[in-house]
């Protein structure tokens, strides 16, 4: 087996796969006003092709893959795509990253098929709030969403993007989330995806949320694993954590495993560069091993030590958060 290395001797081990560009909701910093053009089914890659492509992963050193969209639960008999992975030799983490709004039905089976972790996406714990952020009245459906999750006993993490003056008021009702039930509450810094309105000042430094948490409570680094984008936190006496995602502020670039694969099956190195390569094609094209790992490999090759600071960004992308799957 050889590894996947980019030119910084990184090891790729983790494989974000989004299964479709179709969402049912429209999150204002994740889809423009507007929305998208979806691709064609037949642009999609195949279950069929996913497997494949996830088992040429699995050969070569990945050791999770989380699957994302869009909202991966639209996706019709997306189920079965989880358990065919849930499945493949020498997988051990198949994890899903999800608004919610369909797990009340799913979590049980999930966690029969052996799902390793589930993140949910939920910027509000109020109703009408929320229906302004996600442009949808579903806030029920995710919290049932999430309750039925931890009943069913799958590990569960809850995505909190913090903006200022949408949601930046509710930091410490997140945080209590953690005190009674087993999960992690992850803050996540607003970041820069095409058409999605970000600047500067729209971003809530994890530092700045740290700070507002710890005038409360008592916080005590976790030590991470290489590799976690996130900085985890304990507070004595409650049985979940708390996580910072510090993209904007706080690089963590240094230990990047990831690698990301799109609906239609372009390859991406990093969540901000542009995508050259399709595997999707070389895969309909019939081309073989060493073809697809030369592929990977090139596109290895050109991936950044570390992203630049994004108090200077230059948009480079071409594709939406949503089109890219996180």
């Amino acid at each position: 087996m050889q590894g996947l290395f980019d030119r910084y001797g990184r090891q790729h081990t983790y494989l974000r796969v989004s299964i479709t560009d179709r969402c049912n909701f429209r999150c204002t910093y994740c889809m423009p006003a507007d929305g998208i053009e979806c691709q064609p089914k037949e642009n999609l890659l195949s279950f069929e092709e996913i497997e494949s492509l996830v088992r040429f992963f699995v050969r070569h050193g990945i050791r999770k893959v989380r699957l994302t969209g869009g909202e991966p639960t639209v996706r019709r008999n997306y189920l079965e795509l989880v358990e065919r992975l849930t499945q493949i030799e020498g997988l051990p983490e198949v994890a899903i990253t999800t608004n919610g709004s369909l797990l009340a039905l799913d979590a049980e089976r999930l966690h029969r098929m052996g799902v390793t972790g589930i993140n949910v996406s939920l910027d509000t714990l109020d109703a009408t709030r929320f229906e302004k952020i996600t442009r949808r009245d579903k806030f029920s459906l995710v919290w049932n969403g999430i309750q039925e999750a931890l009943r069913v006993g799958l590990r569960l993490k809850v995505n909190c993007v913090v903006v200022p003056g949408v949601n930046d008021d509710e930091i410490l009702d997140f945080v209590e989330l953690a005190r009674s039930q087993p999960l992690t509450v992850r803050f996540i810094e607003f970041m820069p995806f095409l058409d999605n309105s970000w600047n500067i000042s729209g971003v809530v430094s994890s530092s700045e949320i740290r700070e507002k948490i710890g005038d409360i409570y008592p916080l005590f680094s976790v030590k991470s694993d290489p590799g976690q984008v996130a900085s985890t936190y304990q507070i004595p006496g409650f049985r979940g954590d708390i996580e910072f995602v510090s993209s904007v502020t706080e690089s963590f670039c240094g230990d990047c495993n990831r690698l990301r694969l799109t609906a239609d099956g372009l390859v991406k190195s990093c969540l901000f560069l542009p995508t050259e390569i399709s595997l999707r094609d070389l895969v309909r094209g019939g081309a073989g091993e060493a073809e697809l790992l030369s592929a990977v490999q090139n596109c290895l090759d050109g991936k950044w030590k570390e992203h630049p600071p994004m108090t200077k960004w230059t948009q480079l992308d071409q594709l939406t958060m949503v089109q890219i799957g996180g």
